[in-house]
């Protein structure tokens, strides 16, 4: 029996039992629309293949991270002493943050698209959810290494739910497993991060994929105004499979400079007791509304001022999430206007409040 003959014999056998060959005329069928702004269709598939590279290189890391007590010590030996540790904990990080870049122009190209509008509520909602649950994996694994400045950096985003009234400093006092931030932080944090958060996260990725494939990749409403005969296609397989795969191979370069041209530094241990350095701040991806709450705290007397910006912030986030039930068909009119104002103001005040708040660190 040739080699060839076994290959198809194992392939018979497996697609049997699985049926492959029906997801390969799925996949032969599956097209993707081409048009002028078909370059924001790959963002998605870069969102996931950084995704994937913290799944691997985080098991890596599982491996030699001890919490607790030892946290600092063992991230110290993963950088300094073991083989290859400095470059797979700097391409953890830089691929976290890259990730969250990615779902952000994700989500803005899906938004100004209008790719939220009907049947696609539910993909817009799943989407905004992992949003979420991204920034938490985010400030959950920022603390892990317990030196100076993610001990201080944490300390100061602890500072935000304290604003709301009432249960704020609850959430917080269990976030942090106690009136400060210390070593019992740093075990909850790891649960969240490597337990918590993945059994939440992952269902709710296959469940946005498979929005994904049940309703295709949308077309902006100039595309969708033009006739049917009009409209470009390509098929998914393989024509924009190998054009996917060639953004994530240069995501993957762009992820391998600056994981070994600028590695992922370690500062110094954590000191309760010692002052905090100065220019501490929350990460990027947080400093809108820390910055807002900032400039409301500021502008407006004591609590009232905190209290404010977090609600204002809070609504905002509402209508954001809410915008496909506004804005719902292609017949929105005035509504489909009113949205794309709504999204250019909220781009503007992210980008401005984020600029400010790096701009004012002392």
């Amino acid at each position: 029996m040739t080699s060839k003959t076994i290959t198809t014999s194992a392939y018979e056998w497996v697609d049997e039992r699985l049926g492959l060959s029906e997801l390969a005329a799925f996949a032969r069928h599956k097209t993707v629309p081409v048009h002028s702004q078909s370059f924001w269709y790959y963002w998605g598939g870069i969102s996931l293949f950084l995704f994937l590279v913290q799944c691997f290189t985080g098991v890596l890391l599982l491996v030699y991270y001890r919490p607790g007590a030892e946290a600092y010590e063992s991230v110290r030996q993963i950088t300094f002493v073991m083989h290859f540790g400095w470059l797979i904990r700097s391409a953890h990080s830089w691929s976290a943050n890259l990730m969250l870049f990615a779902i952000f122009v994700h989500m803005f190209s899906v938004f100004f698209m209008k790719a939220y509008r009907k049947p696609r509520e539910f993909g817009w909602l799943s989407g905004m959810a992992l949003l979420g649950l991204a920034t938490v994996f985010g400030f959950s694994g920022y603390l892990l290494p317990m030196d100076e400045l993610s001990y201080f950096a944490t300390k100061v985003g602890l500072e935000i739910p304290v604003a709301i009234p009432f249960i704020g400093p609850v959430i917080a006092d269990m976030l942090r497993g106690g009136p400060e931030v210390s070593e019992f932080t740093v075990q909850r944090f790891f649960a969240l991060h490597v337990v918590v958060l993945p059994a939440l996260f992952l269902p709710l990725l296959g469940f946005h994929l498979w929005l994904v494939q049940r309703y295709g990749n949308a077309v902006p409403p100039r595309e969708e105004s033009k006739p049917l005969s009009e409209r470009k296609n390509i098929p998914f397989m393989p024509s924009f499979l190998r054009k996917d795969l060639a953004m994530w191979l240069i995501s993957l370069n762009i992820l391998a400079l600056l994981a070994s041209v600028f590695p992922w530094t370690l500062g110094k241990q954590a000191d309760a007791l010692s002052p905090a350095p100065l220019g501490i701040h929350p990460e990027w991806y947080f400093m809108s509304p820390f910055e807002m709450l900032k400039l409301l705290g500021n502008w407006l007397p004591g609590e009232f001022g905190e209290i404010a910006g977090l609600l204002l912030f809070s609504l905002g986030i509402a209508l954001w999430v809410l915008i496909p039930f506004y804005d719902s068909t292609r017949e929105s009119g005035q509504r489909g206007r009113t949205a794309h104002y709504f999204g250019l103001v909220a781009v503007i005040l992210l980008l401005a409040t984020t600029a400010i708040g790096y701009w004012t660190i002392r």
